[in-house]
């Protein structure tokens, strides 16, 4: 079902991107063409995933090779088009394109998707700014291709949520042979089991002694010796003090338990062309990211008892598995987002359009006078406190609803916030 899900996304909002683009025309309707190309490359390869087990690494990266040149293409046709009247158009998709190397990823390969899909929304708002009173076609242009990446990475999130799945069982093409058996054949069957060498005779004798025994009626108690009180261990205290319980051996075979836990991995703090990539810092209250520019990305994933500020404005910034973290920022373009974090809390200074909680306990949100047009997206989540200024400084707390009632509406739900009576 993977394959058509994909072809789908082609059908639905691939297919208005690429009717909107050649309604447009020019260079708009030639980067077009390039997209087209690499998405029917990727199908290709989703496809070839249904039909073969999964090759090396080697052989994965030659099956790649169309969709990664038609990547390269899209992105290189922006840079020598920097003139063009539709430069923003140009940008939103080369930003953006590398979403479909979602098929390298492991284990979060819907995130990736949404990281791509932000990073290209600095020129779509562009886009949308530009050409909101000029003409309507070229803003169900930015969102034809929004909605294009927000539907691939919900097939994703259905069909391929730890990574590509490779279903199939045949060989990659272009393959080799099986090896061939060793040499010599198969090795020679044992030899039959000779039943007459086996000796029953004395397991009969020992089978008799114990039937004699049991048969003996009331009579096989009379050897039993009597427990006296010197001898119950609640009359004597001194008998208390024996050797260890029995402790059942090792399974044969198990392994000794490992008491050490996983190495500790080293922090990371680097940028790599529009992304901040902030990983497994602890205790480290100094985290700093200046110098920023608009179309920025940051990520933050595995820190603990961290602290990072964030100078200037950005476009998004995500906090991934943090735990008592704390983020101080000026102001983004797209989004704040929590997923999978513990006890962490967030200070706005100036502007933010939306916060995403996901997964997440424990996430206090201070705001800014001029971020209280806030729009707050919460799932799966617990423990939430909006914190908003008042003129003496202080902030007054209120917190998100965690408990909904739903009821039934003819042919609707109807759902409703419940307030807490505790």
């Amino acid at each position: 079902m993977s394959v058509p899900g994909f072809e789908d996304i082609v059908a639905g909002p691939l297919s208005q991107y690429l009717s909107l683009s050649a309604k447009i025309g020019g260079d708009v309707a030639q980067h077009a063409e390039l997209v087209k190309s690499a998405f029917g490359s990727q199908l290709q390869y989703v496809t070839l995933a249904t039909q073969i087990a999964q090759p090396v690494q080697p052989k994965q990266a030659e099956l790649l090779k169309p969709t990664s040149t038609q990547i390269s293409a899209i992105q290189d046709f922006r840079e020598k088009h920097r003139s063009s009247p539709f430069f923003n158009h140009l940008s939103a998709i080369s930003e953006s394109i590398p979403a479909l190397g979602w098929v390298c990823v492991e284990k979060t390969p819907g995130p990736y998707v949404k990281e791509m899909n932000d990073a290209g929304q600095f020129y779509t708002n562009r886009v949308l700014k530009e050409w909101k009173e000029k003409d309507a076609t070229h803003v169900e242009w930015a969102r034809s291709w929004i909605q294009t990446l927000t539907e691939l990475q919900a097939y994703i999130r259905q069909y391929h949520t730890t990574g590509l799945v490779w279903s199939g069982k045949g060989a990659a093409p272009a393959g080799g042979a099986p090896p061939p058996p060793p040499p010599g054949g198969l090795p020679p069957p044992p030899p039959p089991l000779d039943l007459n060498a086996l000796k029953l005779d004395s397991a009969g004798d020992d089978r008799s002694a114990l039937f004699a025994q049991i048969n003996q009626g009331a009579d096989i108690t009379k050897n039993l010796k009597k427990v006296t009180g010197d001898m119950q261990t609640h009359k004597n205290p001194s008998l208390r003090s024996g050797p260890a319980p029995f402790k059942a051996p090792a399974q044969y075979g198990s392994a000794a338990p490992v008491a050490a836990a996983a190495a500790a991995k080293e922090p990371v703090f680097t940028r790599d062309g529009k992304k901040w990539i902030i990983e497994y810092q602890k205790n480290n209250t100094g985290l700093l990211v200046e110098n920023a520019e608009m179309n920025n990305v940051v990520y933050v994933f595995r820190c603990e008892g961290s602290t990072l500020t964030v100078k200037g404005k950005v476009n998004n910034i995500v906090l991934d598995s943090c735990k008592k973290c704390s983020l101080l920022f000026d102001s983004v373009v797209a989004s704040v987002e929590f997923v999978n974090c513990q006890s962490v809390q967030m200070q706005v200074l100036g502007s933010v359009p939306t916060v995403s909680i996901d997964k997440t306990d424990g996430c206090q949100m201070y705001l800014s006078k001029d971020s209280l047009g806030v729009e707050i997206v919460n799932s799966k989540s617990s423990e939430m406190n909006i914190l908003l200024p008042q003129d003496n400084g202080d902030y007054t707390e209120l917190a998100l609803p965690e408990q909904y009632k739903t009821t039934i509406a003819g042919k609707t739900l109807k759902t409703v916030c419940v307030d807490s009576l505790g």
